[in-house]
């Protein structure tokens, strides 16, 4: 309501009433636009934030209070996620007005930790407008956009507790800030080129130290071909002109990084933002919404026959990972540049993103030429998300900067607070308490001091932001894992929970959790496919048809299981893969490396070969049989090769069904050796017969569920099914033959979902 609508004066109160919010209700402008709300209606009284909550008093005639509780959940800022949780009729106080309260710190911890946002509509307005005194500066925001999470030290979420408490606000700021009909009324990151951060260039010895001579600065450097580290909200990006082939090919070298994907920004231009996008890569309506997001996420997108971008940017791969800028610093620098720039984690291999200016400059010396810095400090790193299309849905392949921490409901209350410490690589942490469990950002792959000392952080600050002491840790069974070792060595009750138990409880868990209700009874059937993760009988599971539900889980069925010669080397050498299934299944491989003959032997005698039925090593064996990949140079190479082969449909090659004891049932994949060998059949047709059989396998071991115990729901779960070809192939017939098919939409179906799945098991009815 405006102000010319707004009754000429507050009515007497007739009435009062106590609301009290939930969900996300601050760092969004929910009080001032309550303040707003309140005024427009001729209301009195007041809104205080609590932890993690919002307070009101409201006073007025009966039918106006009515209309303001409504307008609390319908009219909320875009942000805001409200949820009333409690009203209840008061005596008046007769205040007279309505009024913004301090934030009060008190005991009760409903807290919900807002994520970073992107850079809105109106402040990028204002970033455009030469008469505006925040035009071109590259740290615009408001109480719509901005960074949060990256920036908090401790709640309530106030100016003081975050890193922005050292940037005296001046006069002008200080209006806005203190104004509640202002939209940047307590945006806690406000600043203006007068009183807030600055940028820095710096290459060798010399520094650009005003912030619009070092943009240009890094934007001329950008041009001439150079790898430039620049701070973003959540980290630093390694950054270079994405259509310099010799740029990109530098990056890679000084990288240390051959072949793995790296992701590209680009400008937002045209009517919808997406135009130069389009240009590149093939967007649908899925696709244009996910990249359009609030989030602003990498998004996995098709290359296009026309695309620009060098083709080092993803060897061999159709699809590219894209973005959209999303601070006002990516604005002004792609807006500047005029063009895509490769936008990277600047980061050593699987370790976290890098925050820290000193820091980056020490470590990444080897690669970046220059470092674009500025003086806002980042309190922890968030990664950049990212997702891909499959069964036309956009789906988490990593949670990150803006979609984490990520906030979902328990089907069923826990007795005592959880910590759930993931696994060992793509970790990532969840606190679960009463019926809310929080997911962190990506970590990463814990085999560097830096991702433990991140773990670490990431492990106390949950539960400080949060309020919430955890009780109870719950690891994966591999007690090798760095995340199982650090569990065990705190001092408190450890539940441990198999690999596949933890992949098959995250898929029951989401959709138990999306009805709103308590787990339901009937039997899932998960597919647990991926890499390789610790079975119950002590050997390498990874193929696994999981009968049960959650805290219930039985093996029914699994996929034949092989050898690894080598062992854990065969995750990064497919060549072992491939050696394993020829030698078990009698085949001679032509194309077998020198160093394969002298294993023959050990694997024989079965001397450091451990029994694996895990689907990520028969991928990577048959990349390496159709000649795609020998040694991969990052995880799942060869899998993602394979996909990118396939063009068209290809007939299934029949895999048997049958049952090897203990009621437990396997798929023989040995006529796929045959196949994936036979060179008189082009490498486009094995590889599509490849998906489509290991598919047909995988609705043969559903039917057989369903024809014994009556199963109906079936999942897929584990990193195999972040295959859009195979999962997409999979979701089809299952639903063609009558089931209910799942692919997790909320938590990503890889790694990253373990820690989720793990407080699903930890909650499961009977689980000590």
């Amino acid at each position: 309501m405006s102000d010319s609508q707004r009754p000429e004066q507050t009515a007497p109160p007739a009435a009062a009433h106590r609301l009290r919010l939930d969900g996300r209700v601050q760092g969004v402008g929910f009080r001032p636009f309550v303040y707003r709300l309140a005024h427009g209606l001729g209301l009195s009284g007041w809104v205080q934030n609590q932890l993690g909550e919002v307070e009101i008093l409201v006073e007025g005639p009966p039918e106006r209070i009515e209309a303001f509780t409504r307008a609390l959940v319908e009219q909320a800022p875009p942000l805001a996620r409200p949820h009333l949780v409690a009203r209840e009729a008061v005596a008046p106080e007769d205040s007279g007005e309505f009024a913004i309260r301090p934030s009060s710190a008190g005991t009760t911890a409903a807290i919900h930790v807002p994520p970073d946002y992107f850079a809105c509509d109106d402040c990028l307005r204002e970033l455009e407008d030469p008469d505006d005194r925040r035009y071109r500066y590259p740290f615009i925001n408001c109480t719509q956009c901005g960074p949060r999470y990256t920036l908090i030290t401790r709640l309530p979420y106030d100016r003081p507790n975050t890193t922005m408490a050292d940037f005296e606000l001046c006069p002008a700021c200080r209006a806005e800030y203190d104004n509640p009909l202002d939209r940047r009324f307590h945006a806690q990151p406000l600043a203006c080129p007068q009183c807030g951060p600055q940028l820095e260039f710096v290459t060798g010895a010399h520094r650009i130290a005003r912030t619009n001579r070092a943009l240009s600065a890094c934007t001329e450097a950008l041009r001439a071909g150079g790898v430039i580290a620049v701070k973003g909200i959540g980290g630093y990006h390694l950054m270079c002109d994405a259509r310099n082939d010799a740029a990109v090919a530098q990056l890679r070298q000084r990288k240390r990084r051959p072949a793995k994907p790296l992701a590209v920004m680009v400008p937002r231009t045209g009517p919808d933002g997406l135009t130069a996008v389009r240009a590149e890569v093939d967007v649908d309506q899925t696709t244009a919404a996910a990249l359009l997001d609030p989030v602003r996420p990498i998004v996995l997108a098709r290359r296009r026959p026309a695309c620009t971008l060098s083709p080092h940017i993803a060897p061999g791969l159709e699809e590219i990972g894209v973005m959209l800028p999303y601070s006002p610093l990516h604005q002004l620098l792609l807006e500047e540049f005029g063009g895509p720039l490769v936008a990277t984690s600047a980061n050593l291999s699987g370790e976290p993103v890098l925050t820290d200016n000193q820091e980056v400059t020490r470590r990444l010396a080897h690669v970046a030429e220059s470092y674009l810095h500025h003086n806002r400090p980042i309190q922890r790193p968030a990664d950049d998300p990212v997702l891909r299309v499959i069964d036309g849905r956009a789906r988490p392949l990593r949670l990150g900067r803006g979609n984490a921490p990520r906030e979902l409901t328990l089907p069923r209350a826990l007795d005592a607070p959880v910590l759930a410490v993931g696994g060992h690589m793509k970790n990532t942490l969840a606190l679960a308490w009463d019926r809310r469990v929080v997911i962190s950002p990506h970590v990463g792959d814990l085999q560097a001091p830096r991702s433990i000392a991140v773990f670490e952080q990431l492990a106390a600050e949950l539960q400080s932001l949060y309020g919430v002491k955890a009780e109870r840790l719950v690891c994966d069974a591999h007690r090798g894992y760095a995340s199982s070792r650090w569990a065990r060595a705190q001092g408190l009750p450890v539940t441990e929970v198999f690999h596949h138990r933890a992949h098959a409880g995250a898929i029951a868990g989401e959709f138990a959790a999306e009805a709103g209700g308590a787990a339901p009874q009937t039997p899932w059937l998960v597919f647990t496919w991926d890499g390789v993760g610790l079975g119950e009988d002590g050997t390498l599971w990874g193929g696994e048809a999981l009968l049960g539900q959650p805290g219930q889980w039985r093996r029914l069925a699994r996929l034949r299981p092989l050898f690894l010669p080598g062992g854990e080397k065969a995750g990064r050498e497919p060549w072992r893969s491939a050696l394993a299934a020829c030698w078990e299944t009698g085949h001679d491989w032509p194309d077998a490396p020198p160093e394969a003959e002298p294993l023959h032997g050990a694997w024989q005698r079965r001397l450091n070969c451990p029994q694996s039925s895990a689907a990520g090593r028969l991928f990577d064996a048959a990349a390496a049989l159709l000649g795609l990949v020998e040694r991969a140079s990052f995880e799942g190479q060869g899998p993602m090769l394979l996909e990118s082969l396939c063009r068209t449909a290809a007939e299934p090659v029949a895999l048997a069904l049958s049952e090897v004891g203990d009621g437990l049932w396997e798929t023989d994949w040995a006529p796929l050796v045959a196949m994936l060998l036979d060179r008189a059949r082009p490498r486009r047709s094995r590889a599509a017969a490849f998906h489509a059989s290991l598919a047909g396998a995988l609705l043969d071991q559903a039917r057989l569920a369903r024809d014994r115990h009556g199963v109906q729901r079936v999942g897929l779960a584990g990193g195999v099914f972040q295959n859009r070809l195979l999962s997409e192939t999979a979701l089809a017939l299952l639903r063609g033959d009558g089931f209910q098919a799942h692919l997790g939409e909320v938590v990503p179906s890889n790694d990253a979902g373990l820690c989720y799945g793990q407080v699903i098991e930890a909650a499961a009815p009977g689980t000590a």
